[in-house]
């Protein structure tokens, strides 16, 4: 059973997006940096006071981050949502963001890394299609692909199809469903709490950083006890920067997924790597492993 989600309203030059911080505290000049990217592609940019509050290693109070969320979606006048940075903390401000509101006020909301609970709680439990990609951060020292891709998902110039020539067929097929996934680490501690997402007949991609070979076994075979994988349709890893040798890590996975009967196509430019292409949660997409392809369907 294919799930039904709502997709915000694309953006348009002269729309406001407004700023989040819901994990990290940041460094003001490359955020500043960043900001300058949009308001040169024609974007008025919010910047709300408080994503510059400190609170130990937290941009603000965990009550402080989830406000300025749940104000942002109520407020008419924003248009879209991006993050400041990952890091750690979002995962802390789930059981505070407002299901109604968001659900009655459906915007864009981008980011990636730790932003993976926020974007999954969106998905999941506000029926709320989102935008692993970039924040403002890291938009800065992106290329122009990262950019461009960026640009294209959140005002629906977006290409319908990825073609990854330099993919790595683990496990030939072709699979269709919803895309979902982000951060290994960050879906991992998800497991056992109410948040944990239900990745059944969902494309599942899967990315990384900084995270040893044998760190990502341990995640990926709790994942595994637990469930995690059952009835997904399809794996797409996207960047596993400095996690070790690729071909550790894909052996890894050919040992956790051999008993699954689902495609497994590796070395998509989605997460940590010089590349991070913007991509839809929640997009009925098909992944074909013989044309190295993640199509999405409109």
């Amino acid at each position: 059973m294919v799930r039904e989600y709502v997709f915000p309203e694309k953006l348009k030059k002269g729309d406001r997006l407004a700023v989040a911080a819901p994990s990290s505290c940041f460094d003001n000049f490359l955020f500043r940096k960043g900001i300058g990217i949009f308001e040169t592609k024609g974007f008025e940019v919010f910047v709300p006071e408080e994503v510059f509050a400190k609170c130990g290693y937290f941009a603000g109070t965990d009550k402080a981050r989830a406000d300025l969320i749940n104000r942002l979606f109520a407020d008419d006048s924003v248009n879209g949502i991006i993050c400041a940075r990952g890091g750690y903390g979002a995962m802390r401000i789930l059981a505070s963001l407002d299901v109604e509101i968001i659900r009655k006020n459906p915007k864009i909301f981008i980011g990636f890394s730790d932003i993976t609970a926020i974007l999954l709680y969106l998905l999941f439990f506000c029926q709320l299609g989102a935008y692993h990609g970039p924040t403002i951060l890291s938009l800065f020292n992106s290329d122009s692909e990262t950019i461009n891709s960026f640009f294209a998902a959140i005002t629906g110039f977006e290409k319908d199809c990825i073609l990854c020539r330099d993919a790595v067929v683990l496990k030939s097929g072709i699979a269709t469903g919803c895309l979902t996934g982000g951060n290994l680490t960050t879906i991992c501690h998800l497991l056992s709490t109410p948040y944990a997402p239900d990745f059944t007949n969902c494309i599942l991609f899967l990315e990384d950083t900084g995270e040893a070979v044998y760190r990502l076994d341990r995640m990926l075979t709790q994942m595994k006890l637990a469930g995690s994988f059952n009835g997904i349709s399809g794996l797409v890893l996207g960047s596993f920067e400095n996690c070790g040798k690729k071909k550790d890590i894909y052996k890894l996975i050919k040992d956790i997924f051999y008993d699954i009967d689902i495609p497994v196509l590796a070395g998509f430019n989605i997460g940590h790597g010089k590349k991070n292409y913007t991509v839809g949660l929640g997009v009925l997409s098909v992944l074909d492993t013989s044309k190295k392809t993640l199509n999405f369907l409109k």
